[in-house]
Order: C-alpha cells, then structure tokens, then sequence
C-alpha cells in the first residue's frame, strides 16, 4: 500500500493532507522519515506520526460485539447513536454488521468489512442458523414448540416460517433457533401465537458464539478458526 493512501486512511484525511504531513517530516518507518507519499508499505512496516505508531492493516477486519440496548447497527444514523460507537478502529466506518440487531435488542453482532463474508451470513439461500434467548410477556403456550417446528402464518408474508428450534428455559424464557432472517422475524412469530416478546438477546450466529466475557458494548478479534467457520460449505464443516 503507498504511504499517502495508507496515511489518509488511518487519520481520516485527504491525500493532500496526507502529503503535507509527510513533507513536515513528521512520518517515520521503520524508525526513518519518509516524506515520498508514494513509498511502498509492506506488512511489516512500523509507522509512526507525531511519534505515534499507526497500525498497518492488511486484508479485511472482524469482530464481535456484544450489543447493548439503545444502539443501532447501522454506521450512520441520525436519530440513533450507532454500535461504530464502540469500535476503537482505524477507519471505523466501513465496518458494517452481518446481520442487524434491532435497537432493544441486545448481544452478537458481527463486524466486519467483508462484504462476501458477511453476505454468507445474511443471504437467505445460505440458511445461517442465529439462536436468540427470549423472554417472554405471558407464560408460553404448551404447543408453541410444535408450531414453530411446522413453521408459523407471520402477519402480511405468504410463506410459512422455516422450521425453528424451540428449548425452553422457563414458563416465560426461550431459547429460539431460526435459519432466517425476515424482518422482526422472532417477535411476529411469538406475537402470531398470542405472545410478546420484552427481552431478546442474540447468543449465537452459524458457529460463532457470543463470548462469554464480553461486557455490553465491548468487542474482540474473531480468531482464524470463527472466521473459516462462516467461509466454510456446511457439509464440510
């Protein structure tokens, strides 16, 4: 990556600016001032602005998120502080989640700016399996499991909901397993049998698994074998 591209990136400037730095001679790699924004980075290149180091990155980012309530996962929002709130990133803004959590709904999001990776995860053909703890208003109704694992009549969608896994956890919690992902899908399904839903955590999307020591809204590096783990065909798995 040029020097001057790689500068605008991590400072959030245009090429121009970026040149101006590297004229003042306040860029340094590999402990030397560079002031040709053309210089070539490889990925083991330390740089250094002002005297502080600026992190190469190559190839694509990913995370994940516990969500707290009050949080959009969109990367621009004007009514909504967004979940990019919390990612502490060289150019932020183009991550984007694989797979939106609504603004009461808390726990996993994935990040990233792989557009084909995330792709996998939300496309519907793919039928990436995301499993939810849901609290419910009312006590649950004996045959709720039956009904969704025959799928269930959603208000104003033709088709049936695709089999869901049901456990349940207490009269009023649940733990709900979908391989879709239709619009508010797990409150139209508990509201189209007569229930409603007051909490919703998501725990788990594909393999990928809500880390247990994340606090809400702290995030972490997935690791090599939860990123092949969304890369990879399910019979190979």
């Amino acid at each position: 990556m040029r020097l001057d591209k790689f500068l605008s990136q991590q400072l959030e400037v245009s090429r121009a600016i970026a040149a101006r730095e590297l004229r003042a001679r306040k860029v340094t790699v590999d402990g030397e001032v560079v002031r040709e924004g053309s210089f070539k980075l490889s990925p083991e290149s330390e740089v250094e602005y002002d005297g502080n180091p600026l992190r190469l990155q190559i190839g694509p980012r990913y995370f994940m998120l516990n969500k707290p309530q009050g949080y959009v996962c969109s990367t621009d929002d004007p009514d909504h502080p967004t979940v990019l709130y919390f990612l502490e990133e060289p150019t932020a803004y183009k991550l984007h989640a694989a797979g939106r959590l609504d603004i009461d709904t808390t726990g996993l999001v994935l990040m990233t700016d792989d557009g084909q990776w995330s792709h996998r995860i939300t496309s519907p053909r793919h039928h990436c399996e995301k499993t939810y703890l849901v609290t419910l208003e009312n006590a649950l109704a004996e045959d709720t499991a039956e009904q969704f694992a025959a799928g269930v009549q959603l208000h104003n969608e033709k088709d049936l909901t695709k089999p869901a896994s049901l456990e349940v956890i207490s009269e009023n919690q649940v733990r709900l397993t979908i391989s879709e992902g239709r619009y508010h899908q797990v409150k139209r399904m508990f509201a189209a049998v007569g229930n409603h839903v007051v909490a919703l955590h998501r725990e788990r999307i594909g393999d990928i698994v809500l880390d247990e020591e994340l606090e809400p809204g702290e995030y972490r590096a997935l690791t090599a074998e939860e990123i092949a783990s969304v890369r990879l065909p399910a019979e190979l798995k």
